[in-house]
C-alpha cells in the first residue's frame, strides 16, 4: 500500500469503519490484518470479515477490548475483554499509534539522559508568620443573610460556578441547585483562603434549614474547601465489640476487621457484611478468652477445639472459619507464634434438598408487579435468576437491546421478549420521568436519579417482602426448574447462570432429590402445579 494523496476525499473503512484517508476499501490496519487472517464469523460482532484464528474476533472488536485494558490502567489479557464487547466505538484511522518513537536518541544511539535537578532556592524567611493557637469551631446556625451575606466572595462565586457545573452533569432539578446555593451562601460569605469547612461546622447548620448536607459537601471538596471530621463508623463498632476485652488481644482482633474491610498485602478486601458476621460469631469466645488470657500467643489448640464443640451445625462450620481467618491474619503479622487453627477440621454443612416454588405463590409474586419498575424487577429474578443486589447494580451498559444480550453478574445471557418488553417499558418511563439524569445505573429512584450509585436494597426488594415467592425465593426457583427441565446436569447449570461448581452440584442433587421422590409417588411441584 502506497502513500495517501493529500487531496483524496475521506472514507469509511469496510473493515473497522475508521473514518479517514484510505488507500482503498480497507484501512493500513484491516489490511494487514486481512492478510494474515482467514476469513470467518466474527464472536463478537457476528459479521463475515477476517477473524484471529486464537479467539475468533474481527480487528474492530480487538480495538474495543484494547482500549477496555488501557482504561483499566491494568495490565491484562485480552480474552475476557473480548467477552465483554457489546457496543462498538467508531475511531477515526490511522491514529491508534504515533508515528514517532518516542523521545530523540543520542549520537551513540542511547537515550538522552535527563539533566541533573536543580538545586532547591534556599527559604529565606522576609516577614513573620502568625501560627495558630487552637481552633475554633464556626457556628454557621447564626448566619443572617441580610447582615451576613457577601455574594462577591471569589470562593462562594467559584463554588456556585462548581455547583451548576455538577448539578448539570448529575441532572439536578431547579429546585436542589436553589437549595445548594442558598448552602453554599451560608458557608462561604465569609470564607478566607487557607481555612476549610468542616463537616461538623456543616451538618447542623443546614440540617436546621432543611438544606443538602451530602450534594453542598461535595462541591466543597471538589475546590478543596472541605474536610470530613467525622469518625469511623467502624472504629465506633470496634470500640463496643471489643471494649472489654484485654490490649493484646484488642489490637490483633482490630488490624485483622480492618484488613478484612480495607485489604491488605495479598488480601483482597471483604465486605462489610463479612467482617459483620465473623466478628458477631467469635465475641463470645473473645470475651471468655479475655478472662484468662492476655494475648492470641496464649491460645492453645485445646481452646480452638473447645469453642468448636460449643458450637452445632452451621453456627459450627462459621466460628471455625472465623476463628481460621483471625489466626491465619496474626500469624502473617507475627503477632503469634504459631497458628493453632493448623489441621482442625469440620464437616461441610451440605444443607438440605432445595423446595420449589408451587405455582400460586408465583402468580402472587407476579400479581403486585403493577408498575414499570417492579415487573422489570420481577422479571430478572425469576426470568434469569439475578440477585436483589445484582439487580440494584445493573448498568445501562450491561442491556444490549441490538444484539438482545443482556449481562447479569457478569455473564451474558440471551435477552428474551418478555424481559425485554420490561426493560422498554422501564427505560421509556425512566426517560420521561428523569430525562437529565446521569446516572449509569438501570434502575434509578427519585434519589439516585440526581446522584451516581445504585438504588437501595429496600427499594429494589419491596414488592415481594412479606410474600412467600421473595426475589430471593424466586431465583431458587428458576435455577431449580432449570435442573428439573435439563436432567440435573451442574455443567449445563453454570454454563447457563454463571453459577460456581458447587452451588451448581448442589441444585442438581437437589433436582435428582425432587425427581426421585416425584418418582416415589411423594408430593413434587409438577402436581402442585396440575
Amino acid at each position: 500500500m502506497g502513500k495517501i494523496s493529500e487531496n483524496k476525499s475521506a472514507a469509511s473503512c469496510s473493515g473497522c469503519f475508521a473514518w479517514g484517508q484510505l488507500p482503498g476499501r480497507f484501512c493500513r490496519g484491516c489490511y494487514t490484518y486481512g492478510q494474515q487472517h482467514a476469513v470467518g464469523e466474527c464472536v463478537g460482532c457476528r459479521r463475515k470479515v477476517p477473524v484471529d484464528d486464537k479467539h475468533g474476533y474481527c480487528r474492530l472488536c480487538r480495538a474495543q477490548a484494547t482500549w477496555a485494558i488501557k482504561a483499566s490502567g491494568k495490565a491484562s489479557v485480552i480474552e475476557p475483554y473480548l467477552r465483554r464487547v457489546t457496543c462498538q466505538q467508531l475511531f477515526f484511522a490511522n491514529l491508534q499509534r504515533p508515528k514517532n518513537g518516542g523521545s530523540r536518541v543520542g549520537k551513540a544511539g542511547r537515550r538522552v539522559l535527563k539533566p541533573p535537578p536543580l538545586p532547591e532556592p534556599r527559604s529565606v524567611i522576609t516577614t513573620s508568620t502568625q501560627l495558630m493557637l487552637f481552633t475554633v469551631t464556626r457556628d454557621f446556625r447564626r448566619f443572617d443573610r441580610e447582615r451576613h451575606a457577601n455574594l462577591a466572595n471569589p470562593w462562594l462565586v467559584r463554588a456556585r460556578q462548581a455547583a451548576r457545573a455538577l448539578g448539570e452533569a448529575r441532572g439536578w432539578s431547579r429546585w436542589i441547585t436553589s437549595d445548594v446555593n442558598r448552602a453554599l451562601v451560608i458557608v462561604l460569605s465569609g470564607f478566607r483562603e487557607g481555612e476549610s469547612i468542616r463537616y461538623s461546622e456543616l451538618f447542623p447548620a443546614l440540617r436546621i434549614r432543611g438544606l443538602p448536607v451530602v450534594r453542598t459537601a461535595e462541591v466543597l471538596d471538589r475546590l478543596g474547601l472541605f474536610t470530613d471530621d467525622r469518625a469511623p463508623a467502624v472504629d465506633q463498632w470496634l470500640e463496643r465489640k471489643l471494649g472489654e476485652m484485654p490490649p493484646g488481644i484488642h489490637r490483633a482482633v482490630e488490624a485483622w476487621v480492618h484488613t478484612l474491610l480495607d485489604g491488605g498485602p495479598r488480601s483482597e478486601p471483604r465486605s462489610r457484611h463479612t467482617a459483620w458476621a465473623y466478628l458477631g460469631e467469635i465475641q463470645p469466645v473473645l470475651l471468655e478468652w479475655s478472662s484468662r488470657y492476655d494475648h492470641l500467643r496464649e491460645v492453645t489448640r485445646e481452646d480452638i477445639i473447645a469453642a468448636r464443640d460449643a458450637a452445632t451445625g452451621k453456627q459450627r462450620e462459621s466460628r471455625v472459619v472465623a476463628l481460621r481467618s483471625l489466626f491465619r491474619h496474626a500469624k502473617k503479622n507475627g503477632q503469634i507464634f504459631r497458628n493453632p487453627t493448623i489441621r482442625i477440621r469440620v464437616p461441610r454443612q451440605t444443607g438440605g434438598v432445595l423446595q420449589a416454588l408451587v405455582q400460586a405463590d408465583i402468580d402472587e409474586a407476579i400479581a403486585t408487579a403493577t408498575t414499570p419498575d417492579i415487573r422489570l424487577i420481577v422479571a430478572l429474578a425469576a426470568i434469569h435468576a439475578a440477585r436483589p443486589k445484582t439487580i440494584r447494580t445493573m448498568q445501562l451498559k450491561d442491556i444490549d437491546l441490538g444484539n438482545r444480550r443482556i449481562t447479569v453478574g457478569g455473564h451474558v445471557r440471551p435477552l428474551d421478549d418478555l424481559t425485554r418488553h420490561a426493560v422498554l417499558d422501564w427505560l421509556n418511563h425512566r426517560r420521561n420521568r428523569w430525562p437529565n439524569t446521569a446516572n449509569p445505573h438501570l434502575l434509578i429512584t427519585q434519589k439516585t436519579a440526581v446522584e451516581l450509585g445504585p438504588a437501595g436494597r429496600l427499594w429494589t426488594t419491596r414488592a415481594t417482602r412479606n410474600l412467600t415467592a421473595t426475589l430471593e425465593r424466586l431465583r431458587v426457583d428458576r435455577q431449580l426448574e432449570e435442573a428439573l427441565t435439563h436432567g440435573a446436569d451442574p455443567l449445563h447449570l453454570a454454563l447457563v447462570f454463571g453459577i460456581d461448581e458447587k452451588t451448581a452440584i448442589r441444585y442438581a442433587d437437589s433436582a435428582r432429590a425432587l425427581l426421585a421422590q416425584a418418582a416415589e409417588g411423594g408430593p413434587s411441584r409438577r402436581d402442585a402445579v396440575s
